[in-house]
């Protein structure tokens, strides 16, 4: 029996730190998010110990990233989205420009580029799906109006950041001139619209059918199969016909599937490999993380943290009372939006792939959604005692 065994080492020990760490992370009242993102840094490069195989461990990412989003569109929901849109569609506009344009004055003041300034602001603008969606469950008030007006500005920015990982790469191509760079766009949108055609007329059809047909087999592994096969087929599948992102397929097989009646045992089936693959995904983030940089540039660090907690929450707080609604919604809107994480992620590694920021823009910001989502339970402890003051105070 052979021994050097990569596959096989880097899933043991990356998924033991994580578990390790993850468990620590909850008994300090901590996101596990946090904990997998620390094993990460643990049997990363850039820290001393065992070392994961650095060209698997991208590739386990982008599996992760393949489930995740499709767990995403599986959350997506036009008729919530709708009742909510007044809010969220606005809301989530709003916060995202003044966080990306905070995030671009940085750049700017640290002699950055402006297309790597517009990288650096966005992946500062979106929040974290996952730390969000257990925030809110974990006060029980997801199914609150509060909550879902949270969750739909979360859609509204995960929308945005779907269509920022569509336009990236045509942005990246080194162009002559301006018309140039419209008919890549152009080009590119094409593609985009041909693939979402295609699933909303032909996905919405065959996918329910096919899961149907599977489900009346009676077999619990060929459904299990049939939802991670579409997933990760339907991702596969559009990059190569479409040419466009793993991300942007899974998500939309994702939310053709949601439109089916079997979409909740489909989540259910496909739960634990989303589960295991989203921690692998973290785990690889953090391997990407040079600890360093805390020490290193810790006024950088400190001032996208700002942006994060105080420029994001304070944009939301503002924006969420200028449309009418109670200080007490604003305040928990706020603080379960102040953090950063997968998407941001997600586009910090295709702009170092396409070379449009730097290493140290990359972990600056993944120091600053290390922070922010450790610090995210204070904030929202912040929240709620602001939202029980507003009400002692109204009553």
């Amino acid at each position: 029996m052979p021994h050097h065994i990569p596959l096989i080492s880097t899933l043991a020990v990356g998924l033991a730190f994580a578990f390790i760490a993850g468990l620590i992370a909850t008994r300090l009242k901590l996101p596990a998010l946090v904990g997998y993102l620390i094993a990460g840094i643990a049997v990363g490069p850039f820290t001393p110990g065992f070392i994961a195989d650095e060209q698997l461990a991208p590739q386990l990412a982008e599996i992760g990233v393949i489930l995740l989003m499709f767990g995403v569109g599986m959350h997506f929901s036009l008729r919530d989205l709708m009742a909510v849109r007044k809010i969220a569609i606005p809301g989530a506009i709003g916060q995202m420009l003044v966080a990306t344009l905070l995030g671009v004055g940085l750049a700017v003041l640290w002699g950055w580029s402006l297309i790597s300034g517009l990288v650096f602001g966005l992946a500062l603008s979106v929040a974290s799906t996952v730390v969000l969606l257990r925030a809110l469950e974990a006060r029980g008030i997801v199914n609150t109006a509060t909550g879902r007006i949270a969750v739909g500005w979360l859609i509204i920015e995960d929308l945005a950041m779907v269509l920022a990982l569509v336009l990236l790469p045509a942005m990246a191509d080194d162009h002559p001139d301006g018309d140039s760079m419209a008919m890549v766009l152009t080009f590119t949108l094409l593609k985009v619209t041909g693939f979402v055609v295609l699933m909303l007329v032909v996905g919405t059809k065959l996918f329910p059918w096919l899961l149907a047909f599977v489900e009346r087999t009676g077999s619990r592994e060929l459904f299990s199969l049939a939802a991670v096969t579409l997933a990760l087929g339907v991702a596969y599948g559009s990059a190569m016909l479409f040419d466009v992102s793993f991300a942007l397929g899974a998500f939309f097989a994702g939310v053709v599937i949601n439109e089916s009646a079997l979409s909740d045992r489909v989540a259910e089936e496909s739960r634990p490999l989303q589960d295991l693959f989203g921690v692998l995904f973290f785990v690889s983030v953090g391997m990407l993380f040079d600890p360093m940089v805390l020490v290193n540039h810790p006024l950088q660090v400190l001032a996208v943290v700002a942006v994060i907690i105080v420029g994001k929450g304070v944009a939301a707080f503002v924006i969420v009372r200028m449309l009418g609604h109670p200080h007490e919604t604003a305040a928990i809107v706020a603080a379960s939006l102040a953090q950063i994480g997968e998407f941001s992620f997600i586009l910090a590694g295709l702009g170092i792939a396409l070379k449009l920021i730097s290493q140290q823009a990359s972990d600056l910001i993944l120091a600053g959604a290390l922070l922010s989502i450790i610090l995210n339970p204070l904030v929202f402890r912040f929240g709620l005692r602001q939202t029980r003051q507003g009400t002692a105070q109204s009553s």
